[in-house]
Parts: structure tokens; C-alpha cells; sequence
């Protein structure tokens, strides 16, 4: 048990240091809060109500889509995974502290838009902090197992860099955090509910905590798990 919080604690630091984890985590997430918040609160002042959680969903989908799977690529797709089969280290170890540190890294960037929103754009804090934080924990350990799934199926970075964005952007655009749902075409609507930005973004919305809006978070969660782990005993082999 040691060794395994040795290996998230180091994983913790070489993630300090990794200017794609910067950049997808911090960086342009933010940058993007800042501009878009006030163009979103000027132009439509009643998205101060649900900034917060907009801005949340595009901060999560880039690091578990772009952010996490590279990091996966260099381990599972290197020689280190080769070190970790001569040390007797574990294959699913090297997964778990990337997972484990990406979410830290996230929940501190949304921390910070959910600090800054109010007093920038007043924008609305949610009526339930407790209840909106566990909806956003349960929204990031979603979107990481898809980052993750990614990043073991896809051994080539360019095609994970197209693929990542393949799932990224329709995230964005479909998800109703740039303008509602239901201005889209029927076809792209239901097209939006494949992915979980949609499920999620109602999930943390005052009174979305509910089983209608979790279970199919619950259902890709455990799915990419059980993708992961034939992944990696495929690796291991």
C-alpha cells in the first residue's frame, strides 16, 4: 500500500512538471472561462445561472480528452511498461496514478472557476455546494475513464490527437453549455446525449442530482473500466 501512494505521490509531481497537463488542465480552460464567461453573461445574462457548470464541462472534457490519454500513450506505449513487467510493478498501476493525479489536477482548476465566477460575472454559486461537487466528481471520474479508454486503444498520437477531438468537440458543441439543447436539430440533440458532457452538465444543475440523470454516467463508467481492463490485460500478456 506504501508503494502505491509512492507511485500517486510521484505521479503528482511529474505532473506539476508536465507543460501538456498545464496547458490542458489549467491554461486553456481558464483562459477560456475568462473570455467566454464575460461574452456569455453580456450577451445572454441569464446563463449566470448556469456559467459555473458550462464552463466546468469544457474545463473537464479537455483534460480527460486531450490531457490524460498522451500521458498513457508515453507508459503503455514505451518501454516503460516494459520496466514495470521486469520490477514486478503492477500494469494497472501506472493508470490508476495517472487517473488519481489528473483528477486532483481537475477538481482544483474547476475549484478555481467556481471561486472566480461569482465575483467576475456574477454568476450563480449552486444552491448545494456539497451535492454539486460530488455530481462533479462523479462527471470527472467519467470523463477520465473515456480519457483512459483512449489512451490504452490508441497507440499512434496522431490519431489519438484526432480521435481525442472527435469526442471533445462534439462534447462542447452538443452538451448545452454553449446554448440550450433544444435549439438543436432533433438529430444532433439525441446525438449529444451519446456523450457524457450532456448528462453531466444537468447532473451539477440545482435539483439535476437524480437517479435520471446518473444512470447513464454510472452505466459509461463501468463500461470504460471493463474496456480498460481487458485493455491492460492485453498489455500485460
Amino acid at each position: 500500500m506504501s508503494g502505491f501512494f509512492y507511485g500517486v505521490a510521484l505521479q503528482w509531481k511529474l505532473d506539476i512538471r508536465s507543460r501538456s497537463l498545464l496547458v490542458t488542465c489549467y491554461v486553456v480552460p481558464l483562459i477560456f472561462f475568462l473570455l467566454m464567461g464575460g461574452i456569455f453573461t453580456s450577451v445572454m445574462p441569464g446563463m449566470r445561472s448556469t456559467l459555473i457548470q458550462s464552463m466546468i464541462v469544457m474545463s473537464v472534457s479537455m483534460g480527460a480528452f486531450i490531457g490524460l490519454p498522451p500521458s498513457l500513450i508515453e507508459t503503455y506505449g514505451s518501454d516503460i511498461s516494459k520496466v514495470y513487467k521486469a520490477n514486478g510493478v503492477p500494469v494497472y498501476l501506472g493508470l490508476v496514478t495517472m487517473f488519481l493525479s489528473a483528477f486532483v489536477h481537475l477538481m482544483i482548476s474547476c475549484a478555481v472557476i467556481v471561486l472566480l465566477a461569482p465575483l467576475l460575472f456574477e454568476a450563480v454559486l449552486p444552491a448545494q455546494l456539497p451535492v454539486f461537487f460530488l455530481a462533479l466528481a462523479i462527471y470527472i471520474m467519467v470523463s477520465l475513464s473515456i480519457g483512459s479508454m483512449l489512451g490504452l486503444m490508441i497507440k499512434n498520437q496522431a490519431k489519438l490527437t484526432m480521435t481525442a477531438q472527435l469526442v471533445f468537440l462534439p462534447s462542447i458543441m452538443l452538451s448545452g453549455i454553449m446554448f440550450p439543447a433544444d435549439l438543436l436539430p432533433g438529430l444532433l440533440e439525441t446525438a449529444g446525449r451519446i456523450f457524457p458532457a450532456s448528462w453531466g452538465y444537468r447532473l451539477m444543475l440545482d435539483h439535476g442530482f437524480c437517479l435520471e440523470n446518473l444512470w447513464y454516467l454510472i452505466l459509461v463508467f463501468f463500461a470504460a473500466v471493463l474496456v480498460c481492463g481487458i485493455l491492460l490485460k492485453k498489455q500485460k500478456s
